[in-house]
């Protein structure tokens, strides 16, 4: 029988990464990759016109990723190994990737700096925040709740474009838990009132709505 992780490796990360808005041809950042459990699937989708860079501080799960690619021939991946400097230039990449990591860090602001300094104008970092205050609370997230992250994120110079609550991995295991994209830049929600469109286009009024479920005015919707 297949374990869970054969299973992610195998189909699920694909569609997973795919429902979150990952497509070919794409240059994606998977920050703090460990073993590479979303680094892999995301190679097979962005293909040999896109490129994956994974970076991580942990050498031992850095030499288990590296066992995987030249094991499975994979061009496409490159290995960074630092902690919080991305050794990228500005205005890279498409897609970051930062799932299951921030509840490490102390100093989130700086490392929330460095993805907007190597996204594209239109690039998307999409956070996992796991270990926040209800999912089991852990270290630096244990007191926040996922609105208190949005806030931070938002304060960094990214603004909220879509929320999904998914089936996904955790470790080795499927784990449901909250999914946030963001862009770079501000909404204008007094455009929003008005029916303006701004470069994030419809998505924006989805995302005051989400703020408003967060603040409890309307009942959050696990659906979606």
């Amino acid at each position: 029988m297949e374990s869970n992780l054969e299973k992610w490796l195998k189909k699920d990360g694909e569609d997973f990464l795919k429902s979150i808005g990952l497509r070919k041809g794409q240059i994606i950042l998977d920050f703090g990759c460990g073993e590479g459990h979303y680094t892999l699937p995301a190679a097979k989708i962005t293909g040999e016109k896109g490129k994956v860079y994974a970076e991580d501080k942990d050498n031992e799960a850095l030499e288990e990723l590296v066992k995987l690619i030249k094991r499975k021939k994979i061009k496409n991946i490159e290995i960074i190994n630092q902690e919080s400097k991305i050794p990228l230039p500005e205005e890279s990449l498409d897609f970051v990737l930062c799932y299951d990591v921030i509840h490490y860090l102390k100093e989130r602001k700086t490392i929330y700096n460095e993805f907007r300094r190597v996204l594209k104008p239109k690039g998307i970092l999409s956070l996992y925040p796991k270990h926040h205050k209800n999912d089991y609370p852990l270290m630096e997230l244990a007191n926040l709740e996922l609105k208190d992250i949005i806030k931070e994120v938002e304060e960094a110079g990214f603004s909220l474009i879509d929320k999904f609550f998914r089936k996904l991995l955790h470790d080795e295991d499927y784990n449901n838990g909250y999914v946030l994209n963001f862009k770079k830049g501000v909404i204008n929600h007094e455009d929003l009132k008005v029916g303006k469109r701004n470069h994030f286009g419809k998505k924006a009024k989805r995302t005051l709505n989400t703020k408003r479920e967060l603040a409890g005015e309307k009942k959050y919707n696990l659906d979606n």
